[in-house]
């Protein structure tokens, strides 16, 4: 009977859907757990090779924890709104939604062939509005809450308003906008809605302001930082500019210590918890005012260096800063103005990134020194972001790196002193960066201090003039929520007077109207604005035409959609309570799963979607709604699968083609070849194929110049791409060796967390093992188990390979455990094991990493139902206690032959048997040793 793939595989995924093997349950006397993927973009491109690795790795957690008793939530979804989608809109003229479900189709149908054990059931796509309602929902909640520094939470804006009207703002603690003017509450009872609307909006968690973005005009949208590469946009390569627009945001700074402090609540790996610590960036020091001369207000830095305010020379602001344009002289305006312009075009991380170009421009304004009064140059430098501290720096050149390169670099031209130390140390060559080390000179009271007591001293002397005070700050920025793109959640906002109003939450969702052109409109509003039903009735409570709007009853509905993240942010939580119409998850639901016990997903997500997902789920705590303060116990980033792209050599004039191993010092350019044109073992080109291909008709005519009369292309590792060519389709695997021999392939590879590169080749290696495995239980004429006793040798083949795989699971290390079933069912062979006893756990064993070959064999031998939910086998200690020993016999240190005793003999009884065995005798030849060393359990030796 032999082993044919395909046929059970079809028939344990039909099965597995109609059976709901795998729909967990909200309520249950089971422990729970809960693992989660990071749920997918659905791509026209479906899947390659690469993306199954860490679902693989969740399935066989979630299978195994079913083995072991557990309640298993492992649910899967998609994350379909998204740019891509959109800009296929706008070239093709399809409506987004229709090609984002002929992908979803296609991903899962990918999904099915591999075997996950999936609850299908609970399915999300946040591009549906009974998803993203909730979504919607979410928003109003932050919109509707300021923090409460006092209690450390958000509260809801009623407790706010209630302080307002009882004693004003001075003694109200909250993370709010910057130079709030204060008010009594007299004077807040007093104020017009309108007034009071606009102040509170500078305490919401969710607010509107004008935020320096990241514009992308070929896309018509803002990008995130992570959305953007070398200064222009990922998806496309389009130039980015940065710009000020109205745009809501999100006050994430406000749970920046949380973020920080939670991170050691939870068990991911120290990269990840450090990358989200650089990206908090928390720094203790001082914020300081330097008064302008010559002009109203002044320049308020933040430091982490006040004890080196001495050696302030110059100033330099981020070129966005907002006093720009105010303090430069006309002298310097053109200049600056240029250089403003040239610096929109770089984006933050670019600018951040590049530590080797020095630039920037004298606005031809001073600043005043708050203890010396001296006047300092005030400059604008790209290396000053405005996103970061207060978009100025006090720049002192003998203690910074950066501002001791620029100094140097416009030492002598107009508004650039000269460097002043501060350090009883050298600076000619470099400057002294060290917070110990020094005694301060050239600094008046500060004289002969060191860094941590003249911190402390002059934050003294700051606050008695007025100038300065400690400070906390973090690099942490609120979040831009806006985008200006088609395909995405609405907001649930209609503009009264220019002032936001929420829509009831009992009229959600908010559906994506119907547009005719997906992009931005020709006076440059959002792609919302070409939509003819985009208007709110107040009293009907419904969409309605715009041209109703009358600005009494119906009024203008917000015209950008929320960003990619924004559905990305709680849809954990909705996996636990997927059809609930009315809350986004009851509270029974939540409280029984409470978060996810183990989460898996590549980690370019650090700081993006895992800072988000973060804030929101500690925002709903706060507010009651959420059972837990952090929502992923457990992150384990896996690694990446890598491509083996192949190339041919064309020389310079593109007219001869040489094979790999000629190329030798000639001149030639490697072009990617499609997979299919190849020999994947012995990495010939097929001729013929190539020059027929569509995208090699350039090559027609070309010459082949052949190495032992073929073309041997060349190989080289890189990441998986279409623009590569070296994408390996699943399916095809699938079809040629199964979804068990993927599985266990892809987790052979290497450790999860390690990047590998993928060979098709090796793969027979694997399919080959299964046929072996199978060979155990069958032979051509059916099954062959019997109910005979095993031997001590299966016995320990078996609990070897139980210990083994237990412990692989539990530690994540799934590539050894593929290494031990092969080890087990070689030895197993050798042993002719045919026995029940051991090939019913042996099942049991591999099912988590080969599901499908697992339920056939199990209901082969006799079993009703699936093997899902068998419990996992246990590992006995017994069966690897060794009750004998084959102990190497020496003659005068060299070893002559070996026997096997029982280990619980004597060093008396094991010299009687050693002594009569023949073998002995002939070493001997009549001669009687002068002595015997027997070490029981060890060693064997007779000398003389």
């Amino acid at each position: 009977m032999k082993y044919f793939h395909n046929e059970i595989e079809a028939k344990w995924q039909q099965y597995w859907a109609k059976n709901q093997t795998f729909a967990a349950q909200n309520n249950s006397d089971k422990p729970k757990y809960y693992v989660l993927d990071m749920f997918p973009y659905p791509s026209g491109a479906g899947l390659h090779v690469g993306h199954p690795l860490g679902y693989i790795a969740s399935d066989i957690v979630a299978r195994y924890k079913r083995h072991q008793g557990f309640n298993v939530l492992h649910p899967q979804g998609y994350d379909s709104f998204g740019l891509p989608a959109e800009q296929y809109a706008i070239q093709t003229g399809q409506h987004p939604d229709t090609t984002t479900k002929e992908n979803i189709a296609r991903y899962r149908e990918q999904l099915d062939k591999i075997g996950f054990s999936f609850d299908w059931s609970r399915e999300v796509r946040t591009s549906n509005a009974d998803y993203y309602k909730h979504t919607q929902w979410i928003f109003i909640q932050l919109f509707n809450s300021w923090y409460n520094i006092t209690s450390d939470k958000a509260e809801d804006i009623t407790t706010l308003t209630a302080l307002f009207e009882k004693e004003g703002n001075a003694n109200v603690k909250a993370v709010c906008d910057d130079n709030i003017a204060p008010f009594s509450a007299a004077e807040w009872n007093a104020f017009s809605s309108d007034e009071q609307q606009k102040i509170l909006l500078q305490y919401r968690l969710t607010y509107l302001a004008e935020t320096e973005v990241n514009w992308c005009p070929a896309l018509g949208t803002v990008l995130a930082n992570d959305e953007i590469v070398n200064g222009v946009s990922e998806r496309g390569g389009h130039p980015v500019i940065r710009k000020k627009m109205m745009q809501w945001s999100m006050r994430i700074s406000a749970y920046a210590e949380r973020l920080l402090q939670g991170l050691e609540t939870i068990d991911w790996t120290e990269s990840l918890k450090e990358s989200q610590r650089n990206w908090i960036g928390k720094s203790v020091g001082a914020s300081v005012e330097f008064r302008l001369q010559n002009s109203e207000g002044s320049i308020e830095v933040f430091t982490t260096r006040p004890d080196t305010i001495f050696g302030v020379t110059f100033m330099t602001l981020a070129p966005e800063h907002e006093l720009v344009a105010q303090i430069t002289t006309p002298e310097q305006k053109a200049a600056v103005e240029a250089y403003v312009e040239a610096t929109a075009k770089r984006s933050e991380r670019e600018r951040m990134a590049d530590v080797k170009h020095i630039s920037g421009v004298f606005t031809g304004a001073y600043a005043e020194h708050p203890f010396t009064k001296e006047p300092i140059p005030v400059w604008i430098g790209d290396y000053v972001l405005a996103g970061y501290g207060t978009g100025a720096v006090m720049a002192v050149p003998c203690g910074d790196e950066r501002d001791y390169a620029f100094a140097n670099f416009f030492k002598g031209t107009h508004g650039m002193p000269a460097i002043k130390n501060i350090f009883n140390q050298d600076i000619s060559a470099e400057a002294f960066g060290a917070k110990e080390g020094f005694e301060l000179i050239n600094s008046d009271f500060l004289n002969g201090l060191d860094y941590i007591t003249g911190t402390k001293k002059v934050i003294e002397e700051l606050e008695k003039i007025g100038a300065g005070k400690a400070k906390v700050n973090y690099r942490l920025r609120d979040a831009v929520f806006s985008r200006q793109r088609y395909w995405g959640e609405p907001f649930p906002v209609y503009y009264v007077n220019g002032m936001p109003q929420m829509i009831d939450a009992k009229h959600l969702p908010i559906a994506l109207p119907e547009v005719e052109k997906y992009l931005p409109t020709e006076d440059g509003q959002p792609p919302l604005g070409n939509a003819t039903h985009w208007a709110w009735d107040t009293v009907n409570n419904v969409v309605v035409a715009n041209e109703k709007i009358d600005s009494q009853t119906v009024f203008a509905l917000e015209l950008n959609t929320m960003p990619g993240w924004a559905g990305s942010s709680w849809y954990w939580m909705r996996y636990m309570d997927a059809h609930n119409e009315n809350e986004f998850a009851g509270q029974d639901a939540l409280k029984y799963w409470e978060n996810v016990d183990l989460y898996i997903g590549g980690s370019e997500h650090a700081t993006g979607h895992l800072l988000y997902s973060r804030f929101w789920n500690k925002f709903l705590k706060d507010r009651g709604f959420a059972p837990t303060e952090e929502p992923f116990k457990k992150l384990i980033n896996q690694g990446m699968i890598l491509g083996m792209s192949a190339f041919v050599y064309r020389t310079e004039d593109s007219k001869s083609l040489i094979s790999k191993g000629l190329i030798a010092d000639k001149n030639v350019h490697a072009i990617h070849v499609d997979l299919s044109l190849i020999n994947d073992v012995t990495n010939e080109l097929d001729i013929e194929a190539f020059k027929n291909h569509p995208l090699y008709s350039d090559y027609k005519d070309a010459e082949f110049v052949l190495e032992n009369g073929k073309y041997i292309v060349g190989r080289e590792v890189e990441k998986m791409s279409k623009s590569k060519y070296n994408v390996v389709n699943p399916d095809d695997i699938c079809e040629q060796y199964g979804a068990d021999t993927l599985r266990l392939y892809e987790m052979f590879l290497g450790p999860l967390e390690q990047a590998k590169p993928w060979n098709t080749a090796g793969i027979t290696g694997v399919s080959g093992f299964l046929k072996k495995l199978w060979r155990l239980y069958f032979d051509d004429n059916g099954l062959i188990v019997t109910n005979d006793e095993p031997t001590a040798d299966m016995y320990k083949s078996l609990h070897k390979t139980i210990k083994k795989v237990t412990e692989d699971i539990e530690n994540f290390s799934f590539n050894t455990s593929v290494s031990q079933f092969m080890i087990c069912v070689n030895e197993l062979a050798q042993q002719k094991c045919n026995h029940r006893a051991i090939l019913e756990p042996l099942a049991l064993l591999v099912s988590p990493y080969a599901p499908h070959i697992a339920e056939e064999l199990w209901s082969a031998l006799g079993h009703e139902g699936s093997i899902a939910t068998v419990a996992f086998p246990i590992f006995e200690a017994k069966y690897l206690v060794e009750s004998e020993k084959e102990y190497p016999v020496s003659f005068n240190g060299k070893m002559r032959f070996t026997i096997k005793l029982p280990l619980d003999l004597s060093a008396a009884q094991i010299e009687e048997i050693v002594m009569a065995d023949e073998r002995t005798q002939t070493q001997l030849q009549g001669r009687t040793p002068n002595k015997v060393i027997i070490v029981p359990g060890k060693i064997i030796n007779l000398v003389g």
